[in-house]
């Protein structure tokens, strides 16, 4: 990994870094972006599916250049959507290549090629909390400090992608100015708000996705806090809701955020790879449940694995317990699959998205 020397590379002043993310800011650290511990969010899971087309690059024609003048778009936030479609995404190749000469010779010119190349990631991520009523350069800006943090920690023998790695940089940086700067202030004040402010919603997700209702008291069960602080945070988040195809500003002609957001169709080396990696998940799930007795082994057969679950309620009745304890062996058994899991596959995060 590169030295602390190296890492000033990726912030010190360039020409093609001078784009600019916020009013009269430049793309480089400040006073609020010192490096973000990872004490409240649960894990890197918020992996974007950004895409690599390569953008369109601008044309020196006079004819076309004359042509953008009349139709540039109006506002800053216009502007720089405008100018980072200059910077294609990279192949995987030319990322590797690249970060072999950050990490190994500290080369600056490959880190600042590396920020150009994933500014998108920020775009697509900073719109989604347009809801919040914070300044979009701002989010910007706050972004792509965590796309320069990414590449100071990025392990590229993990074989993940650097824009899904990024992601949660990029995310943890907006999600922690707008806890420190923005009007969420006043609900980010304590450890247990914090760690609701960052989890809640993903917390959510998972519990749907594992056959739960997601209702206050399991929250909190499930996240450590008190229920009356679930209740005022999902109270406090659960008006935000953000339209995709609003525009960027009152000038129609600028797009929507939209516009922006990557092409969900994955690359086919990324897709080999994840198909690989369920394949193996598979079998390693099957040593698992030879280490759990039968009743436990009974539930993940029927209860998480099974296309027509059993119901709690169903399992409650067959082996003569509550519904509630139910819910607890069937979360004590998720647990130590994860913990399995995360024994036996390095890229499990990677299935688990």
């Amino acid at each position: 990994m590169p030295s602390s020397k190296q890492d000033e590379n990726i912030s010190g002043r360039h020409p093609s870094t001078s784009l600019r993310a916020g009013a009269g800011r430049p793309l480089q650290e400040n006073e609020h972006s010192s490096p973000i511990e990872a004490e409240f969010v649960v894990e890197p899971e918020d992996k974007e599916e950004v895409s690599e087309n390569v953008a369109e690059s601008g044309d020196d024609s006079q004819a076309e250049q004359a042509e953008s003048t009349a139709l540039a778009p109006t506002t800053a936030l216009g502007r720089y959507l405008v100018e980072i479609r200059r910077y294609p995404f990279l192949s995987k190749e030319e990322e590797l290549q690249l970060f072999h000469e950050y990490q190994v010779t500290g080369s600056r010119d490959a880190a600042v090629k590396l920020v150009l190349s994933n500014l998108r990631v920020s775009v697509a991520i900073a719109s989604e909390y347009g809801h919040t009523g914070a300044d979009q350069m701002d989010l910007i800006q706050e972004g792509n400090v965590g796309l320069m943090q990414a590449i100071k920690k990025f392990d590229v023998s993990r074989n993940v992608r650097f824009y899904a790695y990024a992601a949660w940089w990029v995310r943890a940086y907006i999600l922690r100015y707008l806890l420190q700067s923005h009007r969420l202030v006043k609900i980010g004040t304590t450890q247990e708000q914090r760690k609701l402010f960052y989890n809640l919603k993903k917390e959510k997700s998972k519990l749907e996705r594992e056959g739960f209702v997601p209702d206050a008291k399991l929250l909190a069960d499930r996240l450590q806090v008190r229920e009356r602080d679930v209740l005022e945070m999902d109270q406090r988040l659960g008006s935000w809701e953000l339209s995709l195809d609003q525009p960027i500003s009152k000038d129609r002609e600028e797009g929507t955020f939209l516009d922006f957001l990557p092409a969900p169709t994955p690359r086919v080396d990324d897709t080999i790879a994840k198909k690989e990696l369920m394949l193996l998940f598979r079998k390693k799930l099957g040593k698992f449940s030879k280490t759990l007795d039968e009743r436990d082994e009974d539930i993940l057969r029927n209860r998480l694995l099974s296309e027509t679950p059993l119901t709690l309620e169903e399992i409650g009745r067959k082996y003569s317990i509550t519904k509630e304890r139910s819910r607890q062996l069937e979360a004590r058994i998720i647990k130590r699959l994860r913990e399995f899991m995360k024994a036996e596959l390095q890229d499990f995060d990677v299935l688990r998205n």
